[in-house]
């Protein structure tokens, strides 16, 4: 597939997954793109868990009531990232920015190879839930899980959501003048 027509075929999947086993080739060619992102100074900060156990993935899917993907996904990637981070130019950490480079690459290259996700971020930092799934595979105290994936085959046609035109969101040279 061309990378544009992957880009333009990516979207964010909540609906149920297929039960259909992702191969681990698969998966380790996702978290790869993700290894493969830029990062500030070439930290490297993200970590990643591949989760596709199946008690494990079965803890997981009892976690979320309402996402279809989550819970019903055979495969999950956990991105993390330290809960302190480290400063690595000026004072700055850039572990937020090197987290979003790489699931955004791994979301492509899932795209690519036919299978389907969605980022999910916000409900991990509530009630608990990245403190519990960092428990459940074994991550240092010190490392929190920012983002996880969920992997599989679609069960329907995604909808990508209506992009708004090319002219009201990107300016050359320029930020227009709001209109009176």
């Amino acid at each position: 597939m061309d990378f544009f027509e992957t880009v333009a075929r990516r979207h964010s999947y909540r609906e149920p997954l297929s039960a259909r086993a992702v191969p681990r080739n698969h998966l380790k060619k996702i978290v790869q793109a993700g290894l493969d992102a830029p990062s500030g100074r070439n930290a490297q900060t993200t970590r990643f868990v591949i989760v596709d156990d199946d008690d494990l993935v079965r803890e997981i899917k009892e976690m979320h009531a309402t996402n279809q993907a989550m819970r019903t996904a055979p495969a999950y990637i956990l991105c993390a990232v330290d809960r302190k981070p480290e400063a690595v130019y000026e004072g700055l950490a850039f572990q937020v920015e090197d987290c979003a480079a790489a699931v955004e690459n791994m979301l492509l290259a899932a795209a690519a190879l036919g299978y389907v996700s969605v980022w999910v971020d916000g409900w991990l930092r509530t009630d608990g839930r990245a403190e519990r799934i960092g428990r459940l595979v074994g991550l240092p105290t010190g490392k929190t899980v920012r983002v996880i994936l969920p992997i599989g085959f679609p069960t329907v046609e995604g909808r990508r959501p209506e992009k708004l035109p090319f002219e009201e969101r990107a300016f050359f040279n320029r930020y227009p003048e709001p209109e009176a």
